[in-house]
């Protein structure tokens, strides 16, 4: 089993749209924040200071919906082996009663720094995000 890294975010008025639940882009901006804290917290410092990533696609899926206060679980792993330059991140949103709200798959492409240019993933960057060291 893949490493689990997990967050949990609150759901203040900001969040709130017309209808009364978090707004459809507000998850999305939660799947980039969950995305770059996994990458933060388990990336050694010599890949965050070669690479950084950039979202090519999202697929997502809107199940339930989410309230003011409400106390969201995020949950995120990283897909089965990259293609190329593009790696696959699955997110998972639940409510406090531990129901799914949203879930979600990204497709994300590695960009050398140096050069500003995608590279293929190398597998010392998989590494730590497959094996959880």
């Amino acid at each position: 089993m893949k490493p689990i890294f997990e967050l949990t975010l609150t759901a203040g008025p900001e969040h709130i749209d017309e209808l009364g639940h978090v707004n459809n882009a507000v998850w999305v901006q939660w799947i980039q924040q969950v995305a770059v804290a996994h990458w933060e917290a388990v990336a050694p410092q010599a890949h965050k200071d070669a690479y950084f990533w950039v979202v090519v696609r999202h697929e997502i899926d809107y199940l339930r919906a989410a309230h003011e206060g409400d106390r969201i679980t995020a949950r995120t792993w990283v897909g089965n082996a990259p293609h190329g330059a593009r790696f696959d991140r699955l997110v998972e949103f639940t409510g406090e009663d531990g129901k799914v709200c949203v879930r979600s798959k990204t497709d994300w492409a590695i960009i050398d720094k140096a050069s500003g240019r995608p590279i293929r993933v190398p597998a010392e960057v998989v590494a730590p995000f497959v094996s959880g060291g």
